[in-house]
């Protein structure tokens, strides 16, 4: 097998291959380093490498293969996390210019269990200033590019992370999903992302967003995703948000199928707009379900109409968490952020517990329908990847900081707290690609792996590769 075929190789065929000794996690290792060290100056996928650290990780890996002991799930295995998290001796810089130079003495949970899994971490990967919008360039560190195409963004706010798993550096990569930023990413890049159960991988810090952001898996396959959230999920005291249960076995119930499934399929969840070659695509995709023997019906859902709440509780949060800085570092911020933030100083307190009134009451216009139905379809975005450098493409309408518009799709699901996951669904005639949706009932991620393995099976995708 060539080095490159290597760093293409699935997390669960790997760990098969180091417990056999037919490849060793210190040649792994190095084949996914001197991926990351060719390609990254065109992608700009990683904005930190921990060769040394990772190394280190592979040599103990490997001497407990020798040893003959017990190994972990992800023994010997790379891993990538992404720059918002914390991440102990490595530093943690969230794109942004005001922590250029913080590193962590911790490790929150998930990082923390990915290791003790026997996992090597490679790498940080880029994301914009602080993950505040579904793209991926940010003042510190850059454009990350989309590996179909460097010209269209990789979207974001995983954006690394995205560009990583579609480029072969390394089977596992995390991400987190305030709006999207899971999906978004994925969608535009090619490959399976999982949003899980609010609280299913528990974090720390805790997000000041009102318990939003998700932190899951971003592969190339889905297997590969049930073994990485196996691993991260599970309640954790530093988290009190955490979900108070423990995680399923993602992988051994990964291939049960969806015989007799009732989805629902929406291709505009009744007024978003979505570009024909997306919509024909996600159309297709959704009709392979029934190849399936599941029971799909087109329907039009009666969700509230959430985009002025949506741009009210995304500009307050940015605005109460990071506003302070503005004094002293607004030449040095992202100029959308800095036009959020501004936004978000119209809102006062009573605003904003009627904002959190509303999306509170969301879940009640979300929840008749997953009472109806297992799973519900829809297209991942309403645009495939468009060019770098620009917030919104060019036929939707512009604004200084709101690029929620052509995201539509991804946020609701944020609001509710519900899995929601994305698996590409083919390419538009320029060859980038599309995604497919696919969201849970609260709490339900094991129908969503098994929806996602499913369709897998009869549209695989992870053998296409992005040119070189």
């Amino acid at each position: 097998m060539s080095a490159v075929d290597l760093c293409y190789t699935s997390a669960t065929t790997l760990a098969a291959m180091i417990r056999a000794k037919s490849v060793s996690p210190v040649e792994l290792t190095r084949a996914v380093l001197e991926r990351i060290e060719q390609l990254n100056p065109r992608l700009n996928a990683v904005c930190t490498s921990t060769a040394d650290i990772a190394l280190d990780a592979a040599r103990a890996a490997e001497q407990r293969g020798m040893r003959g002991e017990r190994l972990g799930p992800l023994d010997g295995i790379p891993f990538t996390i992404k720059d918002l998290a914390f991440t102990r001796g490595v530093r943690t810089m969230s794109g942004s210019h005001i922590f250029a130079d913080r590193v962590p003495d911790v490790d929150p949970p998930f990082v923390r269990r990915l290791k003790a899994a026997g996992g090597v971490m490679v790498g940080k990967t880029t994301t914009p200033e602080f993950g505040w919008k579904g793209l991926g360039d940010s003042p510190l560190t850059g454009i990350t590019r989309n590996p179909w195409n460097t010209g269209m963004t990789t979207g974001g706010s995983s954006a690394g992370a995205g560009a990583a798993a579609a480029a072969g550096l390394g089977p596992l990569h995390q991400g987190s999903d305030g709006a999207g930023s899971i999906r978004i990413p994925a969608g535009f890049c090619g490959i399976y992302g999982l949003k899980p159960s609010y609280g299913r991988v528990p974090m720390w810090p805790v997000s000041n967003n009102d318990n939003t952001t998700h932190i899951g898996p971003m592969t190339r396959t889905v297997a590969d995703a049930a073994l990485m959230l196996s691993v991260m999920a599970g309640p954790d005291p530093w988290d009190r948000t955490s979900l108070d249960a423990p995680a399923a076995d993602y992988v051994a119930e990964l291939e049960r199928g969806i015989r007799g499934v009732k989805i629902a399929f929406s291709p505009d969840l009744g007024s978003l707009p979505v570009d024909q070659e997306v919509a024909a695509l996600v159309e297709r995709a959704a009709r392979a379900f029934e190849e399936l023997g599941a029971h799909v019906e087109t329907v039009t859902p009666g969700f509230a109409d959430s985009h002025d709440l949506i741009r009210g509780m995304w500009s307050t949060h940015m605005t109460g968490n990071y506003g302070d800085y503005l004094p002293a570092w607004r030449d040095r911020m992202d100029p959308g952020l800095v036009a959020c933030i501004e936004d978000g100083f119209r809102y006062g307190a009573v605003d904003y517990i009627k904002l959190r009134a509303q999306k509170l009451a969301y879940w009640d216009t979300v929840r008749p329908l997953f009472e109806r139905y297992s799973l519900l379809l829809t297209p991942t975005l309403s645009v495939a990847a468009f060019p770098v450098g620009q917030l919104n493409p060019a036929h939707y309408p512009q604004h200084a900081w709101d690029w929620i518009r052509w995201a539509s799709f991804s946020y609701p699901f944020n609001f509710t707290g519900q899995p929601a996951a994305t698996v590409p669904a083919g390419f538009t005639p320029a060859g980038l690609p599309v995604g497919l949706q696919i969201v849970g009932r609260l709490h339900d991620d094991l129908t969503v792996l098994q929806a996602s393995r499913a369709y897998e099976q009869a549209r695989p995708w992870a053998a296409t590769r992005p040119r070189e």
